[in-house]
């Protein structure tokens, strides 16, 4: 049988959401008491990989256990053993099929950056104290939406067969004393969310024009893109299904 998690975390701690031979990851740690639980080895398999120091607001992983077991009772003891920087909201049952990567249609993340200097939310922002041209930076982003091909913004020697992504929605936003930039595709390539902000900050510090854009995506090249953002103000915040994936009986 196959069932969906859904959770969260905080990611400072870990080494990104994948296991790595010599660092910790928040899909290890889920795993290691996973199978404490059930009594048996369960690997779980993520619907992404999100770099060190990154945030999931909401995060789904797979896995597979003939174990039968009570689902309101595992979120709560899972939650018991896991540390506070990760957390579980829910268990459900799914197809055979299901897949929690590839069924994903769709990913959402948020970068923040603040205006103005706050102690309190020095590792949750990226202080930027320069004044920042904000329209610019949407102008800048909506030419994103014209693209497909996204080389320019991956992290370089992936192995990733396509750099093509059906980007749905870039948007920034003032809140309060932060800038909220919102993105949305049907998949990200490593790194490319922290390579586009930082490029769009460059935008809105005047650093290079709006038009630039056009330029940076066709050169394919990685080098032509502004700097990364640090990750610690990144969070991926939703990923959405299909219906058709869950279990009816």
């Amino acid at each position: 049988m196959k069932y969906f998690l859904q959770l969260s975390y905080n990611g400072a701690a870990y080494h990104g959401w994948q296991k790595q031979p010599n660092a910790i990851s928040v899909q290890e740690v889920i795993e290691k008491n996973l199978a404490i639980l059930l009594k048996e080895e369960t690997p779980i398999l993520g619907a992404g990989r999100t770099d060190a120091g990154v945030h999931a607001v909401q995060m789904f992983a797979h896995f597979e256990t003939e174990i039968d077991f009570n689902k309101q009772d595992l979120v709560y003891r899972l939650n018991a053993l896991l540390p506070k920087d990760i957390a579980i909201q829910d268990v459900f049952r799914v197809k055979e099929d299901a897949h929690a990567r590839f069924h994903a249609v769709s990913r959402a993340y948020l970068y923040r950056i603040s205006v103005k200097k706050d102690v309190f939310q020095k590792d949750q922002t990226f202080y930027v104290k320069p004044k920042l041209d904000v329209e610019k930076m949407n102008e800048a982003a909506q030419i994103l939406l014209q693209y497909k091909d996204f080389q320019c913004f991956s992290k370089s020697n992936t192995d990733v067969k396509t750099y093509n992504c059906d980007l749905m929605y870039a948007h920034w936003q003032v809140v309060n004393d932060e800038l909220h930039f919102t993105i949305k595709a049907d998949r990200f390539l490593r790194n490319m969310v922290r390579a586009i902000v930082g490029t769009l900050v460059n935008i809105g510090l005047g650093k290079m024009e709006v038009a630039n854009m056009h330029k940076i995506i066709k050169s394919k090249s990685r080098c032509e893109a502004g700097f990364s953002v640090p990750a610690h103000a990144l969070y991926l915040t939703k990923v959405e299904y299909p219906e058709s994936i869950k279990y009816d009986k």
